[in-house]
């Protein structure tokens, strides 16, 4: 679709029509799957196939990805020097920013006391197999093992289990042996850049069941375990869930501002990746949304390829209020009392027992369990007093988290003093901007279009169009003509 004048400058977009965006659909499964899933319980069980099909697709992806980005961010610095010091700042703020969502979540549970009149009996509850598992693993998982797990046994068994802490590992040594061949290595960064918009250009095919794979899930999710466990502990859901808006609105709300940027703008801007989450339960697959809308809004490619994989392993805090509400609800349910001193404690443990199980599956059940048997006060055969209700909380820490790594990347970014603000807030506005040095129009929304005539973001910049007068007009080696 051409939007150019006769005078050859380009014209505004018009704008998507909305049953045409991606986040009408998926929110429109959402809806039929928990309708499907509450009048018909057994029909909704039999759509797990398509909502599972569906997040391993994206799944499937997510490694590739995240490698390719890192490696090509890295590769491409002029100062390996900023890389190491942009990590370094990533990982104190994340450990800032977990403290700050577990304290949210230790008044919050401290103030309500929703565990108190429970009365459980530990030595009586019944554990279910699938609790068992994770009980078990997490009585094995110590402090330490997030070091040496790291480090994979191999160069491929990462992608094939998925695991984001160790490709992000293979990525950046790859990243920083790639930039130091310095000429001899630019045929192999070509190739990553080229390899980069392959991948984009098959997840944009993945995006189109996206509400499918919604609408699957959520039948599945409903049909499963029922409302029953909303009105049983309905308490419990609330108040994560009214501590995970506090903390969002409040904590992330003033990074946001003192960056001189809006928040509510920002959820806006990403609503179709919130939609994803929402339908789907994990954050996973609008990891590559997030990086390409980040990238568009003017954060550089190797900030974004660095902090928000990372952050996906390392800066959890929609499972640390989950973390710290759950382990206190149990003790208060179990009669366990403890002081002011043994809640720090328990908090101190939680940095690193949830940080061991990054990446794992039911990682949230396994750091759990790992910090109640460290701190060896709690009964760890408790997690069976949330174990049903624990999918209702799911979507709301894949949510938190979401936004958690969107606005540090943001943070990281002015820290190292190459975020522009004015870009951010224009392009969060939905304003048209004009596309980066480099960038291909084209492809900036093929993560969550619906349409393949779509342009670009917010209100929607103007396709490119190579000027064939203008010599020094190039693309990069991944751009398709369009």
């Amino acid at each position: 679709m051409d939007h150019t004048t006769t005078a050859g400058q380009a014209a505004p977009a018009r704008k998507t029509r909305w049953y045409k965006q991606l986040y009408f659909w998926v929110l429109t499964a959402i809806v039929f799957g928990i309708l499907l899933g509450w009048l018909a319980p057994a029909a909704g069980i039999a759509m797990e196939p398509i909502g599972t099909t569906f997040v391993n697709a994206m799944k499937m992806l997510i490694g590739p990805i995240v490698f390719l980005t890192i490696v090509g961010g890295i590769a491409s610095v002029a100062d390996l020097k900023k890389v190491g010091m942009t990590g370094l700042k990533a990982l104190t703020y994340f450990q800032v920013g977990t403290i700050c969502a577990m304290a949210f979540g230790l008044v919050a549970i401290n103030i309500f006391r929703l565990g108190e009149g429970v009365n459980a009996d530990a030595s009586s509850i019944k554990t279910s197999e699938s609790a068992a598992k994770l009980i078990d693993a997490g009585q094995h998982q110590e402090w330490w093992q997030f070091l040496t797990h790291i480090i994979p046994n191999s160069v491929v068994a990462p992608f094939v289990e998925g695991d984001i802490l160790q490709i992000i590992f293979i990525a950046v040594v790859f990243g920083i042996a790639l930039n130091a061949m310095g000429k001899v290595g630019a045929p192999v960064l070509d190739g990553v850049q080229r390899l980069t918009g392959v991948m984009f250009k098959i997840l944009s095919f993945i995006m189109k069941a996206a509400p499918v794979g919604a609408f699957g899930a959520m039948a599945y999710a409903v049909g499963k375990f029922g409302v029953s466990s909303l009105t049983s502990m309905g308490g419990l859901i609330a108040l994560f869930y009214a501590t995970s808006i506090l903390f969002v609105v409040v904590v992330l709300g003033s990074v946001m501002a003192f960056l001189k940027l809006n928040i509510f703008t920002m959820i806006r801007h990403l609503k179709e990746e919130y939609m994803l989450i929402l339908g789907t339960s994990t954050a996973e697959p609008a990891l590559p949304g997030l990086m390409r809308k980040l990238e568009h809004a003017g954060v550089k490619k190797e900030t974004v390829g660095l902090v928000v994989p990372t952050g996906y392993s390392f800066n959890l805090d929609g499972a640390a209020i989950y973390l710290s509400l759950a382990a206190l609800y149990i003790a208060q349910a179990t009669n366990t009392n403890l002081t002011i001193g043994q809640q720090l404690g328990l908090l101190a443990v939680m940095l690193l027992t949830s940080k061991g199980a990054a990446g794992v599956a039911g990682g949230g059940f396994i750091a759990l369990t790992a910090t109640l048997t460290t701190i060896g006060t709690i009964p760890a055969a408790g997690i069976m007093l949330i174990f049903g209700i624990d999918k209702f909380m799911s979507e709301c820490r894949a949510l938190v988290n979401f936004t958690g790594n969107a606005v540090a990347t943001l943070f990281i970014a002015w820290w190292d003093r190459t975020l522009d603000a004015d870009r951010v807030r224009r392009v969060f506005a939905g304003e048209t901007v004009e596309p980066l040095a480099g960038e291909d129009p084209a492809h900036v929304e093929d993560v969550t279009d619906i349409d393949d005539d779509l342009s670009s973001y917010g209100h929607h910049a103007p396709k490119h169009h190579a000027d064939p007068a203008n010599a020094t007009d190039r693309r990069p080696a991944y751009s398709e003509s369009v």
